[in-house]
């Protein structure tokens, strides 16, 4: 846990949030579970599930499942079968009894998956078949479209949710190494809501666009990242864009932000300085880290994500940067948090510190997402304004 204390509370760019940690709870039976299962259990709580989509109730059955010596992707697998058969059973099902069925299923077949190590077949199918559920959710609800850009990196996938009453702009948001673009959906709920045109991007090495079209990261990663931004563009034409990043997505957002002046508005919700500073002694980690360039060799790894500069300066520096950080977040420590807030080349720089905060700030998503949601708005909203006004002039 971070001392608050040591944070410079007194500067009007660090805001902290101060929150009464949960009390510690340890559960003897992982003791007697497999590897994988005591991995999954300590990657993945609760409030993380419940934060890529997984309804509450299934995070905690789930975890039992797991406890009681259940393998983490059959649990997760009969959970989303379980919600598809009520849901066929349910004579009686209205339009959002069977948006909920299919949404819940997606999000626990695509938490099935995380423990894999490396794709193939079967990984690919799991992931295909949660996508083919989110989309019957979305074409029942009519509030969001897959949509598939050409790009010169290959075919990336994303999900578009149109804004709510007058646009002010469009935003990007970007998942990490295990959680992808439908897992963070809740994000592009609340900036729609604010009137922002948001694209929930599977880059390169992410999702959609890694399992069904083989797209991974390499050292021209940045070309799909501006296709979308060419996107967006020609969705709002002439309004000004953001993006918001998610754990590794972070260091992307600040990237993409750095190099491409469209972009007025960031959001770093986890990232890290130099993502290719993450040794293969971490272990699982980097291993995924590895299989999201599609290589197996550490150095060849190390030399795709060096490509992921958020801190290199580039086209770009007329930009806004709000920084988030959990106070008890066990991947990126405060210290990173902070070079990242003292080095990146933005104009004008917040950091939001939730003292209890996890990674990814998952167990406060509402207050999280209030807050990307509100903070982008305002900065998108008063450039397109200026913009307007200048035009006019």
């Amino acid at each position: 846990m971070v001392d608050v204390e040591s944070m410079p509370a007194a500067r009007d760019d660090v805001r902290i949030l101060t929150f009464e940690p949960p009390a510690a709870r340890a559960d003897p039976r992982t003791e007697t579970l497999t590897p994988e299962s005591q991995a999954a259990l300590r990657q993945f709580s609760e409030d993380r599930l419940i934060g890529y989509g997984v309804d509450r109730s299934d995070a905690i059955e789930l975890t039992a499942r797991v406890l009681a010596g259940e393998g983490w992707l059959d649990a997760a697998t009969r959970l989303a079968e379980r919600c598809l058969a009520n849901l066929d059973a349910a004579a009686e099902a209205g339009t959002q009894t069977r948006i909920t069925a299919l949404r819940r299923a997606s999000a626990l077949l695509r938490m099935s998956q995380v423990m894999m190590l490396e794709d193939g077949p079967a990984r690919t199918a799991i992931y295909a078949r949660a996508g083919d559920l989110y989309l019957r959710a979305a074409e029942i609800a009519g509030d969001r479209i897959r949509v598939t850009l050409d790009t010169p990196e290959g075919a990336v996938v994303g999900w578009q949710v149109p804004a709510t009453g007058p646009r002010v702009g469009a935003a990007i948001v970007i998942g990490g190494v295990e959680g992808y673009a439908m897992d963070f959906d809740c994000i592009g709920d609340a900036l729609a809501a604010r009137g922002i045109e948001t694209l929930l991007l599977d880059g390169p090495g992410q999702g959609e666009s890694r399992f069904t079209h083989g797209v991974y990261l390499t050292p021209t990663w940045r070309d799909a990242y501006t296709a979308a931004l060419d996107h967006l563009a020609t969705s709002v034409p002439g309004l000004p864009i953001g993006v918001v990043g998610n754990s590794m997505g972070g260091s992307f957002a600040m990237a993409v932000a750095n190099g491409d002046p469209r972009v007025r508005a960031c959001v770093d919700n986890g990232g890290i300085p130099a993502p290719w500073m993450v040794p293969p002694s971490i272990g699982t980690f980097f291993t995924k880290m590895a299989a999201f360039c599609d290589v197996d060799d550490p150095d060849q790894a190390t030399a795709v994500w060096s490509t992921v500069t958020p801190l290199a300066p580039g086209g770009n520096a007329d930009y806004d940067l709000l920084v988030i950080q959990g106070g008890a977040d066990p991947m990126v420590s405060s210290e990173m948090a902070q070079a990242v807030f003292a080095h990146a080349p933005a104009k004008s720089k917040q950091m939001v510190l939730f003292s209890d905060g996890i990674h990814c700030i998952y167990n406060h998503r509402t207050d999280r997402d209030d807050l990307i949601a509100d903070w982008v708005h305002a900065r998108l909203a008063a450039d397109s304004h200026s913009d307007f006004d200048s035009d006019s002039e």
